[in-house]
C-alpha cells in the first residue's frame, strides 16, 4: 500500500473512531458499526469492502459476530485474529447478561426479560439444538446453569433421569430447561412436548419443580408456561 492510500486509510479510521465515540455507534448503519469493529483486528487495510462483504453474506452484524469460523474465514483478509475478536464481543454480551440474570433478587419467572436475554445471547445462533439446564433456589433465583446436550440441526434429546440427576447434584428444588431451534421456527415438536412432559413427572417424583422451558430464537421465544403446558 502506497504512503497517500496508507494516509487515506489512517484518517479513514481517524473519523470512524470519532464519530463512533459521539454515539458509541446508535447512527451508524450496520457495514459501518462492523466497518469500525474490524478495525481493531485488521491493520492497516480499508475494511469497508471486508464489512459489507460480512454484512452480504450474513445479513446482520449479530449473525455475523456469531458466524462460524469456517464461514467467517471465506472471507478475503478474514483471519483469525478477526475470529477472535468477534468470539470475544458475543462472550462479553453472555457473559453481562448472566451477571445481570443472576444478580436479580426477585423470582427468574417476574424477570423473563432478562432470562431471555441471557438465553438469546448464550444459545441462539448456536449452529445445531443445544438443550441448557438453569438452576433455581428456593426463592426461584438463578443460582447456575449447564449445557445438558448438544444435538442436530432438527432435534436434541436426553433421558429424563439425567436431568433430575444434575439437578439434584446442584441441590436446585426448581429448575428452567432451554433450548434453540436454528431454524427459528419455534413451535415445538411433538418430541419437544413428549420430553417435557416425561422430565415434568421425573422431576417430581424427586419433589423437583420444572418451572418452564423455553424454546430460544434469534428474534423471539417461544414459552412452555405462557401456553399452559407447564403447570404452575
Amino acid at each position: 500500500m502506497d504512503c497517500s492510500k496508507t494516509l487515506d486509510v489512517l484518517g479513514h479510521r481517524n473519523r470512524l473512531e470519532q464519530r463512533f465515540l459521539i454515539s458509541f455507534g446508535d447512527d451508524m448503519a450496520d457495514y459501518e458499526f462492523l466497518e469500525f469493529v474490524l478495525t481493531r483486528a485488521i491493520p492497516r487495510r480499508d475494511v469497508k469492502p471486508i464489512a459489507k462483504e460480512l454484512i452480504r453474506r450474513f445479513g446482520t452484524v449479530a449473525n455475523v459476530f456469531y458466524a462460524p469460523e469456517d464461514k467467517l474465514m471465506e472471507v478475503k483478509w478474514v483471519k483469525k485474529s478477526t475470529v477472535i475478536l468477534f468470539r470475544i464481543i458475543t462472550a462479553s454480551l453472555k457473559r453481562v447478561c448472566w451477571q445481570t440474570l443472576s444478580s436479580s433478587k426477585t423470582s427468574v419467572l417476574f424477570n423473563i426479560d432478562v432470562l431471555i436475554d441471557y438465553c438469546r445471547a448464550a444459545i441462539a445462533y448456536a449452529e445445531v439444538e443445544e438443550l441448557h439446564i438453569i438452576y433455581l433456589d428456593a426463592g426461584l433465583k438463578v443460582v447456575g446453569t449447564d449445557l445438558l446436550q448438544k444435538g442436530t440441526l432438527t432435534s436434541v434429546s436426553i433421558a429424563p433421569r439425567e436431568v433430575v440427576r444434575q439437578a439434584l447434584e446442584k441441590k436446585a428444588p426448581s429448575i428452567i430447561l432451554v433450548h434453540n431451534h436454528p431454524s427459528d421456527n419455534l413451535t415445538p415438536s411433538e418430541k419437544d412436548l413428549r420430553l417435557t412432559e416425561k422430565i415434568a413427572q421425573a422431576c417430581d417424583l424427586m419433589g423437583i419443580k420444572l418451572q418452564e422451558h423455553i424454546i430460544i430464537g434469534k428474534s423471539d421465544y417461544y414459552s412452555f408456561r405462557e401456553h399452559y403446558l407447564i403447570n404452575s
